[in-house]
């Protein structure tokens, strides 16, 4: 008789899944798997609690689920924790697959669990079989090299310490130690694609090959490994490639794009296009650049495509524009509109303004002041509120303090040679007609300039000034 348990607990230890004395949360659908999860994790002396969904999937079929995983909990004398869900429902809301909305339910449950009853990890029943069909799941969806790894040991604080039995083995088990379990009828289907894999493909396989099982398993572990070896390579593109822009629009310290950083970060990137060039194989590393701003395969094709055509082309993801310049791609945050414009009330405005902007306001004495870039001087008299701070915006026109007639903003840009990355981050203070007071931190207008007659001096000073 296989010695189930030694192997149990050594992969278990081999893996650093977790230690004697740990609080594990079991994922219990009351069929084979989880029912050999839960005897063994009691035989091994390992201390648990029970996690059980009842998804109202099968009429009839999952209250009895829900009524047997109570029982089993009961007869190991260990917590139980039950959770409701609408699945049909929640699919239909969120546009998922029946499969998708169940998963995402199904460890938003888990994860709730852990962090309000304190437990350690989660532990599925998931075995080698299920890690094999995990795997042509997503050579078929066209996943990546990640896909292709199956089902990891090990994902968080999720852990599977039966991916060293095939079901083979735990049917074995099962009979040998005269084990309850409710059977889900739908595992006999051949409708959802894992079940026609498990149900069609799997057995063909093991027709062709006797050795299928335990190869394709040596196949999943060499893959993780080259995974290991691909996420190296990605993270110095990053690290190499990736440089974040401040919002004065000079480089800051060079980075990755942090790991775990929302899609959503306010942050500007710029990518160098010389150095993209020098990338094999361009598209696939490029992709692997642009994913965490929820840029497509499709997409980061096309950019590879314009690599080498007129500045200004422009490409979206749900969360991100990257435009193109003239050497550089820049990837830049959507914003809504309103995160745009900010409105100033008085001088005493005590909101928090994106440039740090403050202002004061003071008697004239007359005296001429040259006054550095981050700072700028307003006839207090002459100005209109309320102010708006925006963005330059295409047409913008004003009259530089010092010169006659009006000229267009973005003549003053090209005059400073500022990248595209500058133009687009420029803001722009306005009176209440909407004329421009100073393109910030650039040059001041002749609007409400400071003369001889000033009384009253309002100074605008900049973050830093």
């Amino acid at each position: 008789m296989t010695d189930y348990l030694t192997i149990f607990k050594t992969f278990i230890e081999q893996e650093h899944l977790f230690a004697e004395g740990r609080r594990v949360l079991l994922a219990v659908s009351g069929g084979r798997d989880s029912a050999t999860l839960c005897h063994l994790m009691a035989s091994a002396g390992y201390g648990f609690a029970i996690a059980h969904c009842n998804f109202h999937l099968r009429p009839g079929d999952c209250d009895r689920d829900e009524a047997f995983v109570r029982r089993m909990a009961e007869g190991y004398g260990v917590p139980c924790f039950v959770a409701q869900f609408n699945t049909n429902e929640e699919a239909r809301r969120e546009g998922l697959s029946i499969e998708e909305a169940a998963r995402k339910q199904r460890y938003e449950f888990f994860d709730a669990v852990c962090r309000r009853e304190g437990m350690d990890c989660v532990a599925t029943a998931h075995h080698r079989d299920d890690a094999i069909e995990t795997f042509f799941i997503n050579l078929v969806r066209g996943t990546g090299i990640a896909g292709l790894r199956g089902i990891p040991v090990c994902n968080g604080r999720v852990v599977r310490p039966l991916l060293c039995f095939r079901r083979d083995d735990i049917d074995g088990y099962v009979r040998h130690h005269h084990l309850e379990y409710v059977e889900d009828y739908t595992n006999s289907e051949a409708v959802f694609m894992r079940n026609r894999i498990r149900l069609q493909l799997m057995p063909l396989m093991r027709t062709l090959s006797p050795s299928f099982d335990a190869t394709m398993w040596e196949n999943m572990q060499r893959l993780s490994e080259a995974e290991q070896i691909y996420r190296a390579v990605v993270d110095h593109d990053r690290n190499n490639l990736l440089h974040a822009v401040s919002s004065a629009g000079e480089q800051a310290s060079s980075r990755a794009y942090p790991a775990g950083e929302q899609a959503s970060s306010r942050a500007t990137y710029t990518i160098s296009i010389d150095k993209l060039m020098n990338l094999s194989p361009l598209n696939t590393r490029l992709f692997e650049l642009l994913r965490p701003f929820g840029f497509t395969t499709a997409v980061a094709k096309e950019v590879a495509l314009s690599l080498h055509s007129q500045s200004g082309k422009q490409f979206f993801s749900p969360t991100h524009r990257l435009v193109k310049d003239r050497d550089s791609l820049l990837l830049l945050p959507l914003e809504k509109e309103t995160d745009n414009e900010y409105r100033i009330d008085s001088f005493e405005s005590q909101q928090e303004l994106p440039v740090g902007m403050t202002f004061s306001v003071s008697r004239y004495d007359g005296e001429a002041i040259r006054l550095p870039r981050s700072e700028a001087w307003f006839d207090m008299d002459k100005v209109l509120f309320p102010l708006t701070l925006r963005h330059w915006r295409a047409g913008d026109r004003f009259r530089p303090f010092g010169m006659r007639g009006s000229r267009l903003v973005s003549d003053l840009f090209s005059d400073l040679k500022l990248s595209l990355a500058d133009k687009e981050q420029a803001w722009l203070l306005c009176d209440a007609k909407g004329n421009i007071l100073w393109v910030v931190g650039m040059r001041a207008a002749a609007v409400a300039a400071v003369t001889a007659g000033t009384v009253r001096v309002m100074a605008v000073k900049m973050r830093g000034g």
